[in-house]
């Protein structure tokens, strides 16, 4: 395998579409929090490529490794995603519903809820693992390197966009970001079973 013009194209479309819960997650977090700081937006746009990085690294390192140990937990990854967004998804509804529209930072998703997101949307991602076995370790670290900056810059777009329309949706935000998060969860655990 070289490092040629495929390789990074595929490796970015890679990097995209494992972005995209990612992304849906982040736009329910700028919703939820329309008063976000532009450091805590780097840090989490941050934790979600660390997470999409690691991810498909680990994986990797699994099917050269203890592939048989890897297939034996890849079926409940459609269970772990379900009740880790569907949790986050059923408090940022529940503190939408039940906060006062002025407390504008009732809804804010702390450190510890932003770790669960980063598993939740990555986890799908060590099945990437497998696409990119044949790759020696430099490549399959550059590809999810690439994997990682592109999840970066489409959670931070994410992010962004969240927070422009959070301010316009204010009391509402919450519950539509957590809507989004049970939608989430809902399809990956559906989709996995089609």
């Amino acid at each position: 395998m070289q490092l040629d013009f495929p390789f990074f194209f595929n490796s970015i479309l890679l990097g995209v579409g494992l972005a995209m819960d990612a992304f849906s997650v982040s736009l329910a977090n700028g919703l939820n929090e329309p008063c976000m700081r532009r450091g805590k937006m780097c840090g989490a746009a941050g934790l979600f490529a660390g997470f999409q990085f690691a991810m498909p690294l680990i994986g990797w390192v699994c099917v050269r490794t203890i592939a048989r140990y890897f297939q034996a937990f890849e079926r409940l990854i459609p269970w772990i995603a379900l009740i880790l967004l569907g949790y986050i998804g059923g408090k940022m509804l529940y503190e939408g519903i039940h906060c006062k529209s002025e407390e504008a930072d009732c809804a804010a998703v702390g450190f510890v809820g932003l770790l669960i997101q980063g598993v939740a949307t990555s986890i799908d991602a060590l099945s990437v693992g497998f696409t990119i076995a044949e790759y020696r370790f430099p490549e399959a670290l550059a590809a999810c390197l690439l994997i990682g900056a592109v999840t970066f810059v489409i959670c931070s777009a994410g992010l962004a966009i969240g927070k422009k329309a959070g301010t316009r949706l204010a009391g509402k935000a919450g519950i539509f970001g957590g809507a989004i998060l049970l939608f989430i969860g809902l399809e990956i655990f559906i989709t996995s079973f089609i």
